[in-house]
């Protein structure tokens, strides 16, 4: 007889799975090490009007699937009213059966509102004003969202050039939860586009009471803000980049290639791979400075559909995965930090799921004590992070690298619902290492099992991230 669909065993098959999950993976605390949370909604404990707003409004990966499902753009993220778009991603919803939104949706609908119904064409209805009722409760904000899934950490995605007054409010807050800004300053190597270039370093300027037009000034002003986000907390840098840049640059001609974009002149690609390999060593060298982790997010292809960019801007769910090749443009940048004694901890993501076992070793090559995992493999991400996605990156992890030192899940999400996506991954977890228990693979430990998991879930972040409440 077939399994009852997201029973309290979901994924979990063998009694050793089940206890793995609920007596241990279960009860721990969650790190989300990396989000797109946005801060302010924090600071200002966030409600919302409707389930749209809180569920679709920044949601790509949902704008993807309604697209493909034949959803005019009006109704993803266009003018159609917020019921008529959440009758289209319930339209949506049954033919996401195999991707990971089909369960993460039914997930959500349960843990966040306790609603077991599917959501399709049919119950759309029903749930609509069941979940807009349930929104208008008092613990349904986004503090008690952080407290309702035991979130000990939060780490959002900043700017440099952004205010940190946000960040302070929390701070100041009464909130179980910790919120910690995290250091990307992508748009600082945008060489190439001096239209968004140059607004970032005016905006900078302004923040750090500097005129910025020269690369010593520049890295003046970044400096300034690394201390800032320090200060608040911050413990980790965050790169968006199709490759890691490795290319020889010497300060004179980062300097010339700064000075022409910051007069309009568009670098060429050259360049842009220059500036940004002497960019980021200069990042790597300050992250080391204060035993910041570096994580490098590698291989996204952005905006390639050129019609609908124009229309809708970037981060609209076009974006998709890249073909470059990552190995030994990856192992010149890993090298060229540690030959100075200044390679930071590194957490590398990569897009494109060819290059798992690539990245699994290449971190082997840069291990040093004291620290554990030193250089990390990152969780599944993006498009990897389904089921077998995950499964592949754990499998691979233990092949080749150390899996008992892995920091594991992270939601990389903006929106406050996505907390059972960890639940996600610790049942799967659960599961594949019950498998190897039950095929005699791993010991039938169970202090050793434990302790597998529970650092696996929290422990390693927790001792390897090193915030300031942790410390």
């Amino acid at each position: 007889m077939p399994r009852a669909f997201l029973d309290d065993n979901f994924l979990l098959h063998s009694g050793t799975a089940e206890r793995l999950f609920h007596d241990v993976a279960a009860v721990q605390p969650i790190i989300d090490y990396h989000t797109h949370l946005p801060p302010c909604e924090v600071a200002e404990n966030q409600r919302w009007e409707n389930i749209t707003d809180l569920w679709l409004g920044e949601d790509h990966y949902k704008w993807r699937a309604m697209r493909a499902n034949g959803i005019p753009e009006s109704h993803v993220t266009g003018s159609a009213s917020p019921r008529e778009k959440f009758q289209a991603w319930a339209e949506t919803v049954p033919h996401t059966a195999g991707n990971p939104l089909f369960h993460w949706t039914h997930l959500e609908l349960r843990r966040c509102f306790g609603i077991d119904n599917l959501l399709n064409p049919d119950t759309a209805e029903n749930i609509w004003h069941a979940v807009n009722e349930r929104l208008a409760d008092d613990d349904f904000c986004a503090h008690g969202l952080l407290t309702r899934f035991r979130v000990d950490t939060v780490g959002t995605t900043d700017d440099p050039s952004d205010s940190l007054s946000h960040h302070q409010a929390c701070a100041a807050l009464d909130l179980e939860t910790r919120i910690y800004p995290t250091f990307r300053p992508d748009k600082a190597v945008m060489v190439d586009r001096p239209h968004i270039l140059n607004p970032f370093c005016d905006q900078l300027g302004q923040e750090c009471d500097l005129e910025i037009q020269s690369l010593p000034e520049l890295l003046e002003a970044l400096g300034k803000r690394h201390d800032d986000f320090h200060a608040a907390g911050c413990r980790l840098s965050d790169h968006g980049m199709r490759y890691c840049p490795s290319e020889t640059c010497t300060e004179k001609e980062a300097a010339s290639i700064f000075q022409n974009a910051r007069s309009g002149h568009a670098a060429n690609a050259a360049e842009v791979d220059q500036f940004t390999s002497f960019f980021m060593q200069q990042i790597g060298r300050w992250n080391s400075d204060r035993d910041w982790a570096m994580q490098l997010h590698l291989a996204p292809v952005r905006n390639p559909n050129s019609r609908h960019f124009d229309q809708l801007g970037p981060d609209s769910g076009f974006d998709t995965i890249g073909d470059w090749p990552q190995g030994n443009r990856l192992l010149r940048f890993l090298d060229l930090l540690d030959r100075v004694e200044a390679l930071p901890k590194t957490i590398l993501y990569n897009l494109n799921p060819r290059d798992n076992a690539l990245f699994a070793a290449a971190c082997g090559s840069f291990q040093q004590g004291p620290t554990p995992g030193r250089i990390q493999w990152g969780s599944a991400w993006w498009y990897n992070d389904t089921l077998r996605g995950m499964t592949d990156q754990i499998q691979t992890l233990a092949s080749i690298g150390l899996l008992s030192r892995f920091i594991g899940m992270l939601t990389d999400s903006r929106s406050f619902l996505s907390y059972p996506r960890h639940e996600y991954f610790r049942r799967l977890l659960c599961n594949l290492i019950a498998t190897d228990v039950e095929n005699g693979e791993i010991p039938d430990d169970r202090d050793f099992l434990d302790s597998l998991i529970r650092n696996i879930c929290y422990e390693n972040a927790k001792a390897y991230l090193t915030f300031p409440h942790h410390v």
